[in-house]
């Protein structure tokens, strides 16, 4: 096995094929390649029908019931359209995999969602409630005589707020957030099946209201409300978390309705994984794309007479070498996140609580990691970096979107912060001694890393114990920047552990060095700013902090002449690098062809 081909194996494992190859291979179709220079109302029935096609490769329920491939669909999904990446996580696992998850009834058949004759979609936001979903006003009230549900939006803050519920794509149906209420009581939030429309519309009840476009691939994105409108007994979604007996009466297997509310979302993990899917999609295609066009691009050298590429000049490659360098690490620690997800089966409180967490932290870092890399992309590319039909652009405003979707970035840091905070201790105990203390040392690189973490651990707990024990919002306040900041460094430590972790599967000795150079340069990188604290605490000594600058030249040097191998491992069909002129040699021929593809977006 070539290093290349070993490079693939460890990014995107032994059953690579099995996973993503049916996805990979959509990449080659041109039916999937948006028309960059069309309008949204054609944009968006597009991308339906792209979705529509994706359903003509996979059987939609096992899709549903598979996270591995739920994530390998939005990876591939990213690099085509952003609005069937949107749609595509929606139907399957958002709408589809609630229904799956719950009980089944006779009266709730799934086949004509998974034949896409109803597309699914999922309302849980409202416009008055967001991160804090579970204060949602939407009620569903229950009629003992007539064995049914009355969902109904009490006020204008109670719309269910960004859901795609147009008539774009055709009939659809929704999986409802709401208010139980039966009997007199309030017992929290559950999941109903409801019907929005047909082909002519909205069904009678439903309100829905297109909302302004957003920047980026264009979705349907509405607000829908409900008024007085009535569902049968089968529309609940029930499980252990909460039944209705036919005479209203309930009970559930957790006392507490918070808890009974993430059972009945818990899908909505799985979706955070998805935008980190995304966000990695477009990562590994945008460094590729970058990457590829500073190697073809020349410009005037020092010597008179002489050309060099982009990809020559030190200013140039380095910072695309640790973008390169950090999509890797954001890609093992991906693969480490969707693992933990997909292994367990709900039973164990703690394991689902840790792929719960991890699911966070992974959602929440590669994100952001990845509007940093595709930023730094689009500037790399220069004015070639502005245009749409390149990529970049279109990669870097869609990833906004993954920042906010299933759950705000920086709420899920503060909920994961709170955790960590009051957590007995980190997960894993002391941080590792390290056999040496050396800055090329892998060891003692991630030594440093979860030292780091423990430090702004420390920091926190001792800013909240500062605070007045009487008011709870100043003892947050107090510790929230620095436990925010613990979880970023355990966010980075996790991911420098698992990117190590796949240097030491490789066979192939150039795979194995260039993975190790790989996290030498990415755990430099982020202890960068971080050797103030470490030298104060006598974590570092002054020779490594003049060090570590040169390190981090050592690893560029080391790296500069295999980016090419680095991306070609990242398994991209060349018809989606064909399809971005600067991914190749002969983009200048582009603007010369008038049947190119940029050609015939600029004619709308």
């Amino acid at each position: 096995m070539g290093t290349v081909a070993e490079l693939t194996r460890l990014l995107f494992g032994d059953d690579r094929e099995s996973v993503h190859g049916r996805f990979r291979q959509m990449c080659r179709d041109d039916r999937f390649r948006p028309d960059h220079g069309a309008g949204a109302a054609q944009q968006i029935p597009d991308s339906y029908e792209r979705l529509r096609l994706v359903n003509e490769c996979v059987d939609a329920l096992e899709l549903a019931r598979d996270p591995r491939g739920v994530a390998a669909l939005q990876e591939w999904t990213a690099c085509l359209d952003g609005a069937l990446t949107v749609v595509s996580g929606i139907h399957y696992n958002l709408f589809l995999g609630s229904l799956l998850d719950h009980d089944g009834h006779d009266k709730r058949p799934l086949g004509e969602y998974a034949a896409m004759d109803r597309i699914g979609t999922f309302l849980c936001t409202e416009l008055g409630h967001g991160n804090d979903a579970a204060a949602l006003r939407t009620t569903a009230t229950y009629d003992p005589d007539d064995r049914t549900f009355t969902l109904h939006t009490p006020t204008a803050a109670a719309q269910k707020f960004m859901p795609n519920t147009s008539q774009a794509g055709g009939p659809k149906d929704a999986v409802v957030a709401a208010r139980l209420l039966s009997r007199g009581q309030d017992h929290g939030i559950f999941l109903f099946l409801a019907p929005l429309s047909d082909h002519e519309g909205p069904l009678p009840g439903v309100s829905v209201r297109p909302l302004p476009l957003r920047p980026g691939s264009p979705v349907d994105h509405c607000l829908t409300s409900f008024n007085q409108v009535v569902l049968p007994q089968e529309a609940m979604l029930t499980g252990e978390h909460g039944r209705l007996a036919d005479d209203g009466t309930f009970s559930s297997s957790l006392g507490s309705p918070r808890k009974r509310f993430l059972t009945a979302i818990r899908r909505v993990t799985l979706g955070k994984l998805c935008m980190s899917a995304a966000a990695l999609g477009a990562s590994r295609a945008g460094v590729a794309t970058a990457v590829r066009y500073s190697h073809h691009r020349h410009i005037s050298s020092p010597r008179k007479g002489r050309r060099v590429s982009l990809w020559a000049h030190r200013s140039h490659h380095g910072p695309l070498l640790q973008a390169l360098a950090t999509t890797y690490a954001m890609n093992a620690l991906h693969r480490t996140a969707v693992d933990h997800c997909a292994d367990h089966d709900g039973t164990d409180p703690d394991a689902a609580a840790h792929a719960e967490q991890l699911a966070a932290v992974t959602k929440g870092w590669t994100t952001w990691k990845a509007r940093m890399i595709l930023i730094e992309c689009r500037e790399r590319c220069g004015a070639q970096g502005l245009l749409p039909v390149n990529g970049i652009i279109p990669w870097a405003v869609d990833v906004e979107g993954t920042i906010t979707a299933e759950g705000d970035n920086l709420a899920l840091w503060a909920k994961t912060g709170a955790e960590l905070l009051l957590a007995a201790d980190t997960d894993d105990g002391p941080a590792p001694a390290p056999v040496s203390r050396r800055m090329d040392e892998p060891a003692f690189l991630q030594h440093l890393l979860h030292t780091a973490e423990r430090q702004h651990l420390a920091r926190a707990r001792a800013r909240m114990r500062s605070a007045p024990r009487t008011d709870s919002q100043r003892r947050w306040n107090a510790a929230a920047p620095a436990a925010l900041a613990a979880v970023t460094a355990r966010a980075e430590r996790l991911a420098g552990q698992a990117l190590l972790d796949t240097a030491r599967r490789a066979h192939d000795p150039l795979a194995r060095t260039l993975l190790y150079t790989l996290h030498i340069l990415f755990a430099l990188d982020h202890l960068q700013p971080r050797t103030g604290a470490l030298l104060a605490d006598g974590h570092l000594e002054r020779t490594h902090v003049h060090h570590l600058p040169e390190a981090i030249e050592e690893a560029l040097h080391s790296l500069q002449d295999h980016a090419l191998t680095l991306i070609d491992a990242f398994y991209l069909p060349e018809e989606v690098l064909a399809s971005r002129p600067i991914a190749n040699a002969d983009y200048q021929d582009h603007f010369d062809d008038p049947a190119a593809h940029w050609n015939e977006a600029t004619e709308h």
